[in-house]
This record gives structure tokens, C-alpha cells and sequence, in this order.
């Protein structure tokens, strides 16, 4: 099972979001990567990012280890979920691999429409079904129908994560403020497909 976030330069946003995913959910057997679209190909995480992943529980090995790389189509070969960091990264994806489009959403975006989701109504339209990975997917399927009923952001920037690279410590925090809620929604989803009940752990 593999969850892939996606951002520019690999070496904010999605390396966060990979690493409190993982730290979050590493019960469970999933391959949680990031990648960018206009890669710092080889640099680790900026210093302001290691030290939010760590404030939000990632252990310094995991948060020292990553290493950007560039998106490209193998990348994104049997990806169960995209989590794009912004509404340009997500196009770029569905551009580029276009089998994509109902496994991409911006990690906001995702959140916003999971919120609109009771556990109940996700375990129903999971009842059934034992297979992790597929229980995954119906999930993420159920919610992606969801589009065309819910009310757009007033603004449609809210569906993204502010980008900090290259600013103030304060910009990075703005960013996280952003970004960490929706990481708890996504959280949410996962670990009702996921657990072998069907039930949040």
C-alpha cells in the first residue's frame, strides 16, 4: 500500500507531511514517500522543517534521513493516494499520469471532504469489504464522489498549503498550521480503512 505526498521542492511541505504520516501511522504496512515537481534533488528537509517535524513527534532519524527527489511517472506507478500540497501540484500530477485523478487530491482538500464524512457513513460504505488496500480505495472513491456535492472553499486557496521555502520562521509555522490539521483528517479516514476491525484504533 503506498501513499505519496507531492509539493515543489520536496524539501517542506511534503517531506513533512510524509514524516508525521508515518510517524502517525507506522502500525500499519504502508509506504509513505514524497517527491516535488521541481525537486532539490538530494537535500534533506530545511532546518525550519526539521525542527516542526520534530515538535510534532517525529524522532530525529526519520526527520534526518529524507532526501528530495524529482516526481516522475514510476514515482507515481501503483500509488493508492496522492497528496498534493497544492492545487498546481495536483494538475501537474493528473497531467502527467492522468489514471491519477481519482487517487490525487490537495491534502486540504481531502481533509475538507472527509470532514463531511461521519465514521458511520464510512463504515458502511466499507461493510464487507476485508481487504485493506481495497477498503482504502472504496474510502477514498466514496469521498472523491463527494466533490460535486460539497460547497467549494470561499477562497480556493484555502485547499492549499501556504509554501514557506526561502522565508520567515513565522512563514513556516502558517504553513504547518495549515498542513498538520489535515494530516489529522486524513489520519481520521486512513485508520478507519485500515484497522482489521474496521474501527478507529
Amino acid at each position: 500500500m503506498r501513499i505519496l505526498t507531492v509539493c515543489t521542492g520536496n524539501v517542506c511541505r511534503s517531506p513533512l507531511a510524509e514524516a508525521i504520516l508515518r510517524s502517525r501511522l507506522s502500525e500499519f504496512d504502508i509506504d509513505i514517500s514524497s517527491a516535488g515537481i521541481r525537486a532539490l534533488v538530494g537535500d534533506g528537509m530545511t532546518e525550519q522543517t526539521v525542527e516542526l517535524a520534530l515538535a510534532h513527534g517525529v524522532t530525529d532519524e526519520n526527520a534526518s534521513i529524507h532526501r528530495a527527489r524529482l516526481l516522475t511517472e514510476e514515482v507515481l506507478q501503483d500509488v493508492d493516494l496522492v497528496l498534493a500540497m497544492g492545487r498546481e501540484h495536483r494538475r501537474y500530477i493528473v497531467e502527467m499520469m492522468p489514471s491519477r485523478l481519482r487517487s490525487t487530491f490537495t491534502i486540504r482538500e481531502l481533509a475538507r471532504l472527509a470532514a463531511d464524512v461521519t465514521d458511520g457513513e464510512l463504515h458502511a460504505e466499507l461493510e464487507g469489504e476485508t481487504d485493506p488496500r481495497q477498503r482504502l480505495r472504496l474510502a477514498l472513491a466514496f469521498i472523491a464522489s463527494l466533490r460535486h456535492m460539497s460547497d467549494p472553499p470561499a477562497d480556493p486557496a484555502d485547499d492549499d498549503v501556504l509554501d514557506p521555502y526561502g522565508r520567515s520562521t513565522r512563514t513556516y509555522e502558517i504553513s504547518a498550521s495549515q498542513l498538520v490539521p489535515a494530516v489529522d483528517g486524513i489520519e481520521r479516514i486512513i485508520r478507519i480503512a485500515l484497522s482489521p476491525t474496521g474501527r478507529r484504533a
